[in-house]
């Protein structure tokens, strides 16, 4: 990850004052911005920061002092920092003074915060892809797929990888270690969640069991637009306590603060028909791991039950995805119309390009299934109001008869993305690539 972060900091430092810096912790936001920095604030550090704190209420322009780019990790512990970072930047009206790093939405935002906009940009820092951490060889970029150049790569991937990898997840101090202790790393996470930080996030006292048990209901959901209030119904479910819906969404609201949980808002394209599009966001994690974790399963669980294995693939692949849609200044999005027809991934960028994306645990028919409804999607889309899809890609495990002829199809094995700034992962499964209009031939261009 040391290529990843430093880069994309520079280059967005050379044209603003300030960059922040969000994400989940253990990722490493504040080791990665040191990389960037030349002086450091550590506004966490146990013997410092009630001063640090008093000191920002007194004269926080004092703590921003130090050599330019100067990091402050951990700043929404005072959250009135940011007013004053705005305001620094104003005064000295030079790029690259400050990167603000941070593992939570400060409880105390308000309307006294100025938004920043013009001076401070954002960047969001996950957990790692399987690029970043190695496991896979980087072959094939998002951003060529949407340019739409050649694409070709081979795969030997084995199932059982796959599941390790669903549980490691991408926490960098996993990557590299043995299996049980790199496996932990997920674990610890959830259990810090459940102790101590969900409380802590915005102050409010919150009950360990009921936060484990909102872990385990949202895990089960992973992939699906079921709703907050089915989600309740199934903590509530063999248990005599309450947990009112008010009660809910001060949970979850905590858990998106923290960027545990990241859900996939919805996709509403000018279709031809009148068909009604189910607006209700799909649920995710910001990493598959959270979720094995929570429900307290390991890679051999997985195997077992390759139906929970596919939902929590999915995840994987929206982490890897926005990843790279990020850094094309894109967006993630899903599909679903009132009679089914659904999209798993739709990567969208600025210019009104977009890819379809399905996502199949399964062999050859369900890498039909996913290209056919792919079509039909596509088939839907008022061309006339926007542009048809760059690429529409369905993937699954593996394809042992790779298909030609009217699909216009193409095998492109899974470990194998990467590149996008250095940045597109490999895959591990075999993608079954459709070439949309106006490319109707079973090479790319060059």
């Amino acid at each position: 990850m040391d290529f990843y972060l430093p880069r994309i900091a520079d280059t967005l430092l050379e044209a603003k004052g300030a960059v922040l810096i969000q994400g989940p912790q253990m990722v490493w936001k504040d080791h990665d911005g040191k990389k960037t920095a030349n002086s450091v604030l550590e506004m966490d550090r146990p013997d410092m920061t009630k001063q640090y704190q008093d000191m920002a209420e007194l004269s926080p322009l004092r703590l921003l002092e130090g050599d330019t780019p100067r990091l402050i990790d951990e700043w929404q512990i005072a959250p009135n920092l940011w007013n004053a970072v705005r305001y620094e930047v104003d005064r000295r009206d030079k790029f690259g003074q400050f990167i603000l790093t941070g593992s939570a939405v400060p409880a105390e935002i308000d309307a006294s915060m100025h938004t920043g906009t013009g001076r401070i940009s954002k960047l969001y820092m996950r957990t790692m892809s399987l690029y970043e951490s190695k496991d896979s060889r980087g072959e094939v970029s998002l951003g060529d797929l949407f340019k739409g150049r050649h694409i070709s790569a081979e795969d030997d991937t084995r199932l059982e990888k796959i599941a390790f990898l669903l549980c490691r997840g991408g926490w960098p101090k996993a990557v590299g270690l043995d299996e049980r202790p790199a496996l932990f790393q997920a674990m610890d996470y959830v259990d810090a969640i459940v102790s101590t930080d969900i409380s802590r996030v915005d102050s409010t006292r919150r009950d360990k069991e009921k936060a484990k048990r909102l872990l385990r209901s949202y895990a089960r959901t992973i992939g699906t637009q079921r709703s907050l209030e089915t989600i309740r119904q199934d903590m509530l479910a063999n248990h005599s306590d309450t947990f009112d819906a008010s009660t809910l969404y001060s949970y979850i609201d905590a858990l998106t603060k923290m960027f545990v949980i990241e859900d996939a808002p919805a996709w509403n394209p000018n279709v031809r028909s009148k068909t009604a599009i189910r607006t209700t966001d799909t649920r995710y994690f910001t990493d598959p791991s959270i979720a094995t974790a929570a429900l307290g399963i390991g890679p051999a669980d997985l195997l077992d039950d390759l139906k929970t294995m596919g939902f929590m693939f999915e995840n994987l692949c929206i982490r890897d995805l926005r990843i790279y849609a990020d850094y094309l200044d894109g967006n993630l999005y899903h599909y679903r119309d009132k009679n089914g027809l659904e999209c798993d991934a739709v990567i969208h960028l600025r210019n009104g390009s977009y890819g379809l994306i399905e996502i199949k645990l399964g062999g050859d028919s369900a890498i039909e299934e996913g290209a056919e409804n792919l079509k039909r999607l596509a088939s839907k889309i008022d061309t006339k109001k926007m542009k048809a899809p760059s690429f529409m890609l369905s993937c699954a495990p593996e394809r042992r008869t790779p298909t030609r002829g009217k699909t216009v199809s193409m095998w492109l094995p899974s470990p194998a993305w990467g590149r996008d700034t250095g940045l597109v992962e490999e895959w591990l499964w075999q993608f079954l690539l459709i070439i949309a209009p106006p490319v109707g031939f079973h090479d790319l261009p060059p």
